[in-house]
């Protein structure tokens, strides 16, 4: 199987890695992370955070797309997952040049937020789309609901919950997002006496997190957000995947997220959301209450993490977290690699 990808995301990554050890066999294209073969380019290349960084990719995007197109020709089947703003671009010019290619588009834009006109555009230039939420089929008319990756990517969950005396830190994977959210962790640890973990992404190097972290002595150091979230007893997270990772683990957390002002003005003019934290978009789509406490900007400070860490009640987080495993209710690998290895002329799954 050829496969050309376009996984510009950490997460994107990821969630692509299980879907490759399933396929087995397989030859890679495209856009991807360096430890999963020999890209085009690496995913890192588009590292960006705010609406703002968008400017300076503009001109290596293009000439991506137009070297991606090329190798759509030499491919089985085309692969995007997520990043819609360079995945739209790219599912166009590719079948617009190569129609006969399949393109499948797996973690769908997310229309229920902002953007609402790029379903026409997925549909129109996508032949599989592949939904990881299952409120997802109420926008998309040709949206199937795969599973979500999380459910394979866990292997173990709480089954109840458990004071350990260990607290862990996720200040994200952006630099600006670290920046921001660290030095107000630092000042959080020194108020509790707890054991601190602090999760790293693996892909940090010593340099990379000198860099952005600063002093991190107070905080033992995970590169695993899976295992920090099994053995800590409350979480302090910024937004994006981790959420969703601690609330279908069981740990009880607070997502704290500060954006660029201008980002944040931006988003807030046009995304139309109760919630920021997917498990809390999750479980108001199906008419539960939010799972979590969201800080936001300003209201990113010690004392109120503080107030939210001492009057979270566990147990009843516990039991949200239990109903958001059964909205969740499968995998995304298999049914992947079934549309992945599906022939034009088999069945649909």
């Amino acid at each position: 199987m050829k496969l050309l990808v376009s996984a510009l995301e950490p997460s994107a990554n990821l969630h692509l890695t299980p879907i490759l050890d399933a396929l087995k066999e397989y030859e890679l294209f495209g856009i991807f992370d360096e430890r999963l073969g020999t890209p085009y380019l690496p995913s890192s290349a588009f590292s960006i955070m705010g609406f703002l960084d968008v400017i300076p990719k503009i001109k290596k995007a293009k000439k991506a797309i137009k070297a991606l197109v090329k190798l759509s020709f030499e491919v089985d089947k085309v692969l995007l997952i997520d990043s819609p703003a360079f995945n739209l671009p790219l599912a166009k010019a590719i079948k617009e040049q190569n129609p006969k290619v399949e393109i499948i588009y797996y973690i769908l834009p997310q229309v229920w937020a902002w953007k609402a006109k790029r379903v026409a555009k997925v549909e129109k230039y996508c032949d599989v789309l592949a939904s990881v939420l299952p409120f997802e089929r109420r926008f998309y008319n040709r949206a199937t609901f795969v599973g979500h990756p999380l459910i394979d990517e866990i292997k173990e969950q709480k089954q109840e919950y458990k004071k350990t005396g260990v607290l862990c830190f996720l200040p994200g994977s952006r630099k600006s997002e670290i920046r921001a959210l660290m030095p107000i962790f630092r000042e959080v640890i020194k108020k509790i006496d707890k054991r601190a973990v602090l999760v790293i992404p693996e892909f940090f190097t010593q340099e990379k997190i000198e860099e952005l972290y600063g002093d991190i002595s107070a905080f033992e150091i995970s590169r695993d957000a899976k295992e920090a979230f099994l053995q800590s007893e409350f979480a302090f997270v910024c937004s994006g995947t981790a959420t969703l990772e601690a609330a279908l683990i069981g740990t009880p957390f607070v997502l704290a997220y500060k954006a660029k002002k201008l980002d944040y003005m931006i988003a807030k003019k046009f995304v139309k959301l109760k919630h920021v934290g997917l498990a809390n978009i999750l479980l108001d789509f199906e008419g539960f209450a939010p799972l979590h406490e969201e800080l936001l900007q300003e209201e990113v400070c010690v004392e109120k993490l503080l107030q939210v860490y001492h009057d979270t009640n566990r147990e009843q987080f516990f039991q949200q977290a239990l109903v958001l495993r059964k909205i969740l209710y499968k995998g995304a690998r298999n049914d992947m690699l079934a549309i992945i290895t599906k022939k034009k002329n088999d069945e649909e799954i």
